[in-house]
């Protein structure tokens, strides 16, 4: 099997499913989609959307080539990590949590290209999806083959997913024009996303 020069289909099925529930299920980016489609729609998000698939992009070709394994193998490189990522998704979440009105409040403005971009690096779900995806499907002596292939699929799958969430959170502005219903929204959102942080302190 590893001396196929592609993934055998059934492997390909086994990450194309990973991709999917990894990229649709809950987590800070998806939260933070939702929250913006919510607050400045879709076309405003798009920055935003861009910059986590250039992010998410660039880490899967990184932890392909080798740089996921350093990450695990040092722990203390893991802690820092995920010290960054939790204290950064916590601020994020109190930002979103007290903005009051649509566009306004805490979040005058959407997420931007390179803040979305950096926000990936201190991703703790992102980082553990790609160094598994990495450890599962990328073989050693097929490493640029197989790191392509997973990146063409994870790209593949992760842009709709990013679209759903966005345009769910879109699809809801109208509900919310009451600043009293955007003020509960953004509340639950913030709270949501505060819960991914904690949750990575059990890892």
């Amino acid at each position: 099997m590893n001396d196929a020069t592609f993934l055998p289909p059934a492997m390909i099925a086994a990450l194309f499913s990973f991709a999917l529930i990894s990229s649709i299920t809950p987590g800070p980016n998806n939260i933070m989609l939702a929250t913006s489609g919510v607050n400045f729609g879709i076309r405003r998000t798009i920055p935003h959307m861009a910059g986590i698939s250039a992010g998410l992009l660039l880490i899967m070709i990184a932890c392909g080539l080798g740089l996921g394994t350093i990450v695990s193998a040092y722990p203390p490189v893991r802690r820092a990590l995920m010290i960054l990522g939790i204290v950064y998704t916590l601020w994020l979440s109190w930002k979103i949590a007290s903005a009051g009105s649509l566009g306004g409040g805490d979040l005058p403005h959407p997420l931007r290209f390179p803040g979305a971009f950096a926000f990936q690096w201190i991703n703790v779900k992102l980082w553990l999806m790609t160094i598994t995806l990495a450890a599962l499907y990328v073989r050693p002596g097929h490493t640029l083959a197989d790191t392509a292939l997973v990146t063409v699929i994870l790209a593949m799958i992760n842009v709709p997913a990013m679209l759903l969430w966005a345009g769910f959170g879109a699809g809801l502005r109208n509900l919310l024009q009451d600043p009293r219903r955007i003020r509960v929204f953004n509340l639950v959102m913030g709270l949501l996303l505060a819960a991914t942080a904690i949750a990575l302190l059990r890892m």
